[in-house]
């Protein structure tokens, strides 16, 4: 079959940390896809690459395949900000850099924006532990159903926005630090608070792998670290949107998950990383968000 020329008006967006052969598997992929987007931007977090990943790199955007964007500050907001302001397309889908996406994933997302130009489309997304369900058919829950509908949040790594629409909203608020958990649900409330619509597209699907390593990993496991990098998240976002109660709600969960009580001697653990998440997340609020500027925005 002879390859489309046809490019939809789509920058496609992957933020990337620490990730080598997994991500240059993920740009295949979406290179592969037919129609193709008009732009694919890598914006690259990692301080140095092997060797062999970086040559693939350098070769693909000197080609013009993709564009790669280098930040040294590691950061999953700051990279979509950054994204938001090099597109160059009228629509951005942002994915994740270890997926496997779907053939009609560009597609679906494009064919959605145009039903609903001025929406959020949040596409399907299968996790590893779904896929044999999955391919047996069975019917999953959340944003893994297959049901058209109208929703109130979306996953991180299989979204698309009208750019203009994200930017006027202030983009992502870069205080969410390192596994910035919750960005999206934060993001979410203020695009809606702005007449925004999020609607699911279960057509635009694809499957997350959870590499092992990079990424939001890099930060160890929730379960078993005394850090607060996955628990200032929840925190900082019951403060933006107006949910106080995380902070008398969470740190029961996190302490009395299965994992716990098997493992009573993480509990202190796990304790000391919430109420660092607390503190770390009241300063944050009370500094105020970080969001992109207008002027940023308009100079495009």
């Amino acid at each position: 079959m002879a390859e489309s020329t046809e490019r939809l008006p789509l920058t496609v967006a992957v933020p990337t940390y620490r990730r080598e052969a997994v991500l240059l598997q993920t740009l295949d992929f979406l290179l592969a896809l037919q129609p193709a987007a008009a732009e694919l931007l890598v914006v690259d977090q990692t301080e140095a690459h092997e060797p062999a990943t970086a040559a693939r790199l350098q070769a693909l955007d000197a080609g013009g395949a993709i564009r790669w964007l280098r930040l040294a500050r590691p950061s999953i907001t700051q990279a979509m900000n950054h994204a938001l302001l090099q597109a160059t397309q009228p629509r951005v889908l942002f994915v994740d850099d270890d997926v496997r996406p779907e053939p009609q994933l560009l597609a679906a997302h494009w064919a959605a924006h145009q039903a609903l130009p001025l929406a959020l489309v949040a596409g399907r997304v299968v996790q590893p532990w779904e896929e044999a369900a999955d391919a047996a058919g069975q019917e999953l829950s959340g944003l893994a159903a297959r049901g058209e509908r109208e929703v109130r949040e979306f996953i991180g790594c299989n979204f698309s926005v009208p750019r203009e629409a994200a930017v006027a909203a202030g983009g992502f608020d870069e205080n969410f630090v390192r596994v910035a958990y919750r960005y999206e649900a934060e993001f979410a409330h203020r695009f809606m608070a702005r007449g925004g619509r999020i609607v699911f597209a279960p057509r635009a699907c694809l499957h997350h792998l959870k590499d092992g390593g990079g990424g939001t990993r890099a930060y160890g496991d929730h379960l078993t670290t005394w850090r607060p990098d996955h628990a200032v998240g929840a925190y900082y976002c019951g403060l933006r949107t107006g949910a106080p109660g995380e902070f008398l709600r969470r740190p029961l969960r996190a302490a009395a998950t299965r994992y716990h009580l098997r493992r009573p001697w993480r509990i202190p653990a796990t304790l000391v990383a919430e109420a660092r998440g607390m503190a770390w997340a009241l300063g944050l609020f009370l500094r105020g968000p970080r969001l992109l500027g207008r002027a940023e925005g308009a100079a495009r």
